[in-house]
């Protein structure tokens, strides 16, 4: 991967995690998730930030008391290293815990962009 394609991903990441942080200081939860899901589409071929989507996501779950969903981000974060040393992603996946962690899935233009600098 190209270094600038690398720090164009690393800075989408840092906004899409400060704007969960803030979604979720205002009690948007929903739109907490939303940026969360963002980050993890696009941080999923990179190692430590796809694991730190979903520990982002584990803390916003055990904070919301959702058990269901805190327990299937201790499930990702298990198979996250196995899946980015395999090359075995589901491109466009969103790693919430409603979604097999299996199941491809379309990914949105604007993140094409970030993911792809020939994207047009």
């Amino acid at each position: 991967m190209a270094d600038s394609t690398r720090a164009r991903k690393r800075a989408f990441l840092v906004e899409e995690y400060r704007s969960a942080s803030l979604a979720e200081d205002w009690g948007r939860f929903e739109r907490a998730w939303h940026h969360l899901e963002r980050a993890h589409i696009v941080a999923q071929t990179l190692l430590w930030p796809h694991c730190l989507s979903h520990w982002k996501m584990l803390g916003l779950a055990v904070r919301q008391r959702d058990w269901r969903e805190a327990n299937g981000q201790v499930a990702r974060l298990a198979l996250a290293p196995l899946g980015n040393l395999t090359g075995r992603l589901p491109t466009g996946n969103t790693g919430r815990n409603d979604v097999s962690a299996f199941a491809r899935m379309e990914i949105p233009s604007d993140l094409r962009a970030v993911m792809d600098p020939t994207f047009d």
